[in-house]
């Protein structure tokens, strides 16, 4: 404890990380669909579920809707949003062109033991009798994740995770077809990088992109 830290600015920091745990615990029951579409949300009831108080799960709401992970009803009750196609494809659009770009700059920047151990994991994973969703999104992560990082530029990382946590809200409902032709293009995008081919790297992510756009638009265009 800093000696020299007023009570109010340590009561400042203590709300400043009940906003983070609850932003955090809310965002993974959005991401798992624990609170279903158009759920709508009250402070002092999220407030009694987290055991804080209200303050911290105003900051988080108010974070959530900032960053579009919900939204209002009538322009007042906040509820949890559904996402339309229309922004399902912007949303995998600006993907396309961030993560197309972090694999560019992470050519040549990625550790060897890195992507070792993420085609490691990715060969287990297909090699699995019955993967779980969450471990398929586990190691999804791991490969996004370390483009965006190897990138150099913090922000692009940012934005980076922040439209892939949408993209998974946006894929409510499941596309099997792409277990294994998705993972088979994380294994390209790898192959890149260990070449530390920049331009290969770029392609590859922009493709993948590209597939798993066009998987989730033609499953939803058919229900």
């Amino acid at each position: 404890m800093d000696p020299f830290k007023t009570t109010g600015e340590m009561m400042g920091e203590r709300e400043q990380n009940l906003s983070v745990k609850a932003y955090d615990v809310l965002l993974n029951m959005l991401i798992n669909r624990e609170l279903p579409v158009n759920t709508v949300l009250q402070e002092r009831r999220l407030a009694e579920m987290l055991t804080i108080s209200r303050t911290p799960v105003r900051d988080a709401l108010n974070k959530l809707e900032n960053e579009g992970f919900i939204g209002r009803s009538g322009g007042r009750t906040l509820v949890v949003k559904e996402f339309s196609i229309r922004e399902l494809i912007e949303t995998l659009h600006v993907r396309r062109t961030l993560e197309a770009e972090a694999a560019r700059l992470a050519a040549g920047r990625v550790p060897a033991a890195t992507l070792d151990a993420i085609e490691e994991s990715i060969n287990a994973l297909l090699a699995a009798a019955d993967p779980s969703p969450q471990q398929d999104w586990q190691i999804d992560s791991q490969l996004h994740q370390a483009l965006a990082h190897y990138s150099g530029n913090a922000l692009l990382m940012q934005y980076i995770e922040s439209l892939r946590l949408k993209t998974r809200m946006f894929n409510m409902r499941q596309v099997p077809e792409r277990f294994i032709k998705g993972h088979h293009e994380h294994l390209a995008i790898i192959a890149a990088l260990r070449a530390n081919d920049a331009e290969a790297a770029r392609a590859a992510v922009a493709n993948h992109i590209d597939n798993v756009r066009d998987s989730i638009v033609k499953r939803l265009s058919q229900i």
